[in-house]
């Protein structure tokens, strides 16, 4: 298990290496200025941090009531993991397209390249991570 201290470090050091990589990039892919990307990834890495908090306190008091356990199986996994990418884009989706001036579908599209990069980057990040800083009991991977 990590300790609280590791957590803090491990989702600090995620969000300021995630928007330090999302924001040039994302501003030159797009063709938007440093600053407006940047305000914009940081909007979205706080509102994604909350939502993360709120979807998965809802979702385990509703696995509580439906199964009597927050447990989840691979499969609910998967529908955790799929819908809390949908609803975070449905959040997020307003704000991308308020704050660039732009329509909704190339808001849309925006969104689902933010979403399909941290989820690759969550997947590097995690791994390397965990070989740098593997959790108490567990050699390096």
């Amino acid at each position: 298990m990590r300790s609280t201290a590791d957590r803090i470090r491990q989702a600090v050091s995620f969000e300021i290496i995630g928007l330090a990589v999302v924001t040039p990039l994302f501003a030159w892919i797009f063709a938007h200025p440093l600053d407006e990307m940047g305000v914009l990834a940081l909007i979205g890495a706080t509102l994604a941090t909350g939502w993360n908090y709120v979807f998965n306190l809802c979702f385990d008091h509703a696995l509580m009531r439906w199964r009597g356990s927050p447990r989840k199986s691979l499969a609910l996994r998967v529908a955790h993991a799929v819908l809390f990418e949908l609803t975070l884009l449905v959040v997020l989706l307003p704000v991308f397209a308020w704050w660039l001036e732009i329509s909704l579908w190339a808001a849309l599209v925006m969104d689902m390249a933010f979403a399909l990069f941290y989820m690759g980057y969550a997947f590097v990040f995690t791994w390397g991570y965990d070989s740098l800083f593997p959790p108490e009991g567990a050699g390096k991977t």
